[in-house]
């Protein structure tokens, strides 16, 4: 593990577990819109989009439409529950059959009353949000949201957070309410950037006309960061997040470094070898087989009929809720708090975004783009490994797939990394920028 110090970096500001607790949302913030708050005006000061800029940013609010919403509560209500079977009567077996009808009827009775979307609405809209307009190559216009926190310094360096599937930039709201919270805009280090890929949440794509992949959705990310005078930034990723990540990494210049948290690949010609594996990754790979053998069925389902998968999710919340939630409730340490839970697959079900958010796994069904020889990183390259990821790769693997200068191994947390563990994601992310500084000239 490299320590380095640095000016725009500083130690006086160390971030511990003890400074807030480690889930989605590290300290819920008693925020009215109403009235003046502390928090809306930390909101305000980091919001001002840096000069420079060439892209016109708006300012953006999540609000459902009270009709839409009361809609969706009628056709929760109206939602049943499949019929009673061998296998979803099985209460310890997520495993081995998925999601029990138990687990999915207490679920469904918390939709229908008690859980608000509301307080979902106002916890996003306690962060800085944006959408803006950017035009490819071929002259398609695509909608972006972003959330960010702005640093007033000159000097920031600009960090990109990618999420997944089924992920989305709430993800990441736990480890900007840690950098909130421990920074002020005018000495915030860095310029945090969060967007709803292209398919996913408030941005709009992929194309109705062609075929898309992520180097396309990269590109268009791409030009996100370059169109915020973002030049020089820091990739971060996890999921489909990674392999975006990969491909900023290897094909665009304005990213000086990547760093990921997710590196599913085949075994290297050298796999074999134990002698550069230690204990808990050994002991974890077993995650990685359970995944390849019994839980990758969706994927395959994702990438060779994503118009019958994508219609038949579309039509049920509580259809969607099942196969979001088992992925939940499998790839995380810990079970999620319900809540959580219902605030993601919220999120999909009014945006309408499951559909328009899975066609990477057309791209993945035979391969990994961790594992292809052009991807291979030769910028700073880190990597966080997390016990509980589906597929905890290990470090002397990942070394195989770039120039890998930073690593650290946890000893908690799973696949929703930055949810799951928001002060030890921000802590790597803080030491990762550290360590890159200098060898990425930022």
């Amino acid at each position: 593990m490299v320590q380095m110090s640095s000016g725009r970096f500083a130690k006086g500001h160390a971030v511990t577990a003890d400074f807030a607790r480690q889930k989605l949302f590290p300290a819920p913030l008693d925020i009215d819109f109403g009235l003046p708050h502390a928090s809306l005006v930390a909101m305000s000061a980091f919001a001002s989009i840096p000069s420079g800029a060439t892209l016109k940013v708006e300012h953006f609010q999540a609000s459902v439409a009270d009709d839409e919403l009361d809609d969706f509560k009628q056709l929760l209500k109206l939602s049943k529950i499949g019929p009673k079977t061998f296998e979803n009567l099985q209460e310890d077996a997520l495993m081995q059959y998925g999601i029990s009808r138990s687990w999915l009827e207490k679920a469904k009775r918390r939709w229908e009353s008690g859980y608000d979307w509301r307080r979902a609405e106002s916890h996003i809209n306690s962060f800085p949000n944006f959408i803006t307009s950017i035009a490819d190559d071929d002259g398609e216009q695509y909608s972006v949201h972003f959330v960010a926190l702005f640093s007033e310094r000159a000097d920031a360096t600009p960090l990109l957070l990618m999420h997944g599937w089924p992920g989305s930039f709430l993800e990441f709201l736990g480890v900007l309410d840690v950098y909130r919270r421990k920074y002020n805009a005018k000495d915030l280090p860095f310029n945090v950037i969060v967007p709803s890929l292209p398919g996913y949440g408030y941005s709009s794509g992929p194309p109705l006309t062609k075929d898309w992949k992520v180097k396309d959705m990269a590109r268009v990310i791409n030009k996100l960061m370059v169109g915020l005078n973002m030049k020089g930034y820091v990739a971060q990723g996890g999921d489909i997040g990674s392999f975006c990540g990969r491909v900023l990494a290897t094909e665009h210049d304005a990213c000086k470094a990547l760093h990921i948290n997710f590196c599913i690949m085949g075994k290297p010609s050298d796999g074999n070898d134990l002698s550069k594996v230690n204990e808990a990754e050994t002991r974890q790979m077993s995650r990685l087989q359970e995944f390849s053998t019994t839980g990758s069925a969706y994927s395959q389902e994702h990438g060779t009929r994503p118009a019958t998968i994508g219609l038949v999710l579309s039509s049920s919340p509580v259809a969607l809720l099942a196969w979001i939630a088992e992925k939940f409730l499998v790839w995380s340490e810990e079970d999620p708090p319900l809540d959580d839970i219902l605030d993601s697959v919220s999120l999909y079900w009014f945006t309408q975004s499951f559909p328009r958010a899975i066609y990477p796994y057309r791209e993945f069904r035979n391969q990994s783009l961790h594992g292809a020889p052009e991807r291979y990183v030769k910028k700073p390259f880190g990597y966080s490994w997390f016990p509980y990821e589906l597929a905890p790769i290990p470090k002397a693997w990942v070394e195989k797939t770039g120039r890998l200068s930073w690593h650290r191994q946890h000893e908690k947390g799973g696949h929703f990394a930055a949810m799951e563990r928001p002060v030890d994601f921000a802590n790597d992310m803080e030491d990762f920028m550290i360590h890159v500084q200098s060898e990425a000239k930022l």
